[in-house]
């Protein structure tokens, strides 16, 4: 990076940081720190939640999936506008009835302590496991950029992280996270337009998207139902819907966003403009995904994007095997782009029959050359052990680094830099504040004054992100980051959004039966998740665990609830 990179990147980091800690100065109480004095309006509310959301591993993992995979992902998203509209007018108003710090308060006034804890501890589990893959994500960056030890780089980002959140608590969070979403899209906008500029030297954006199209970038909507596949409209509408309204409506890094709201109605609209944005934003970074792909088809592309790994192995008794692979995978890029190019001209000409024949050798091409950089990416992973064997997750990174100016790689530095911490902030204080809500003051100091609860906040959120620092250490085990977060949220969020759900529509099943119910749901999805991953049974699209971990909580909370029943009514 140059010198107006690093002014920029600085500059824009310490403005954000500076201004949070200053809006937050002065926070005493428990409500000041946790809630943030309930002092939000809904735009602050609104970009809170959805900066919470944009982590850095959006803005590295989703133009990678789409670069791979095309704009399938975007499905995704297609329940989530729905559950915040049932959230907005079910969930919050209990909320703000109840005056709770934290959405797990609820279930103990409708069932039990032990109820409320296990909902409690069910979030801490899957949210600190994802705290760790939010300092990961930003660690990526320094470690390409600098050829720093990717693992330094990940504790030092989490020290960091954990002391700008312990600074200023839930207030601090909302108010700089207003200013990084202005910066994070601020910098993907100016991103998208210098790609369109530069795909545009040579083919028309329609073009584009057509070349795009011939190698199944282009494929939105997908209408068969099949379990297996993770990406469909059904997925979509049913588990992301399932998977949102747990995760706006029960997950506390969501919730206390607007919980800090000044008034139902602020929080409400806050949560809607989420809803409203969600799926446009997401569809726009996938489309600079596609665009990127299609950069690369008429561009030379690299042999792997995971540079560090790349220049690791190439020490190693790889290198002749990826020198090889490097001369035949340029050779064949020549050629993709040679019948991309082909393919255009010809539908320029009106030339049916020639396109037909130049698609058709694009795609084959497309198909060898996919095969060249798995073998490659293999060949890396063998020899250096922590690679992925995918990545994914540099590929945008690579195109920031080799192709933007000067001052602008500083700019999308902070973009990414940015996200990482208000997501990782949000996470932390969340979990400290379960922590001391839940349990703390629920079970081990329930007379604890505010100085107690800000203090004993503080502390757990410390020691969250010693943990989430420890899982991040592992994080570079795994191929692709945003589905990674996404299973692991899957894996809890179904189970949890059952006992809220039968909490608010079953006034028949008691705390024994959902508490049981819901330790069977979720070892039954856990059971599901390695039955599958190992070969045991089909493996099952995560978005649907979201689904069948709901609906079995209140079967099995009602078949033990009957059961009893039973028993009560017929004593041994």
């Amino acid at each position: 990076m140059t010198i107006l990179d690093w002014v920029v990147l600085l500059s824009t980091i310490g403005f954000i940081v500076g201004y949070g800690m200053w809006k937050s100065a002065g926070a005493k109480s428990a409500t000041d720190y946790l809630k943030g004095g309930k002092e939000a309006r809904w735009p602050t509310i609104g970009l809170s939640i959805m900066a919470t959301q944009a982590s850095a591993i959006t803005f590295l993992s989703m133009p990678g999936k789409a670069y791979e995979d095309g704009l399938r992902f975007v499905q995704f998203y297609f329940g989530m506008p729905l559950a915040v509209i049932f959230i907005c007018i079910f969930l919050v108003p209990i909320y703000y009835r109840l005056e709770v710090f934290t959405a797990y308060e609820y279930l103990e006034s409708r069932f039990d302590r032990r109820t409320r804890q296990l909902g409690a501890l069910f979030f801490l589990l899957q949210r600190g496991l994802q705290a760790g893959i939010s300092i990961y994500a930003p660690a990526i960056i320094l470690s390409a950029l600098f050829d720093w030890s990717l693992t330094l780089m990940t504790i030092i980002i989490g020290l960091v992280v954990i002391a700008y959140t312990v600074s200023g608590g839930t207030k601090a969070v909302s108010q700089t996270q207003k200013q990084q979403m202005v910066v994070i899209m601020l910098g993907m906008v100016i991103t998208a337009v210098i790609i369109v500029q530069r795909v545009t030297e040579q083919v028309s954006f329609n073009e584009a998207l057509t070349i795009a199209g011939a190698l199944g970038r282009m494929e939105v909507i997908d209408f068969t139902f099949d379990l297996q596949n993770r990406y469909t409209v059904w997925t979509g509408i049913l588990g992301g819907f399932f998977l949102a309204l747990s995760y706006f409506g029960t997950d506390q890094s969501q919730v206390q966003r607007y919980l800090s709201g000044r008034s139902l109605t602020e929080s409400r609209l806050g949560l809607l403009f989420n809803g409203l944005l969600k799926v446009p934003m997401q569809f726009f970074i996938l489309m600079i995904g596609v665009l990127l792909f299609v950069f690369y088809v008429l561009n030379p592309a690299p042999l792997t994007f995971n540079g560090p790994a790349y220049r690791e192995a190439l020490s190693t008794e790889a290198q002749q095997q990826l020198k090889s692979l490097d001369e035949r995978h340029t050779t064949l890029d020549q050629v993709r782009r040679q019948w991309a190019l082909t393919y255009v001209d010809a539908l320029r000409a009106n030339e049916v029959e020639q396109a037909s024949d130049a698609r058709r050798k694009l795609q084959l091409s497309h198909q060898v050359l996919t095969h060249v950089r798995a073998k490659a990416r293999q060949a890396v992973s063998d020899v250096v052990p922590k690679a992925p064997q995918q990545d994914y997750d540099y590929i945008f990174l690579y195109f920031v680094l080799a192709c933007l100016p000067a001052g602008l790689i500083g700019l999308l530095v902070a973009v990414i830099l940015s996200a990482a911490m208000s997501s990782t902030a949000s996470e932390l204080n969340a979990l400290g504040t379960t922590m001391s809500i839940d349990f703390y003051k629920a079970s081990w100091r329930p007379h604890a004054n505010d100085a107690n609860m800000v203090w004993a906040s503080k502390g757990f959120t410390i020691l969250w992100g010693f943990l989430a620092i420890a899982f991040a250490l592992l994080t570079s085990l795994f191929d692709n980051l945003i589905e990674l977060i996404n299973i692991l949220g899957s894996l809890f969020y179904g189970t949890v959004l059952g006992i809220f759900m039968v909490g608010f529509f079953s006034k028949r099943i008691k705390a024994r039966a959902v508490f049981w119910g819901a330790i069977l749901s979720e070892l039954s999805v856990l059971g599901l998740y390695i039955a599958g991953r190992t070969g045991y049974v089909s493996e099952i699209g995560y978005l649907w665990f979201n689904v069948i971990g709901c609906i079995l909580v209140a079967l099995f909370g009602a078949s033990i609830q009957t059961a009893l029943s039973d028993d009560h009514l017929h004593p041994a």
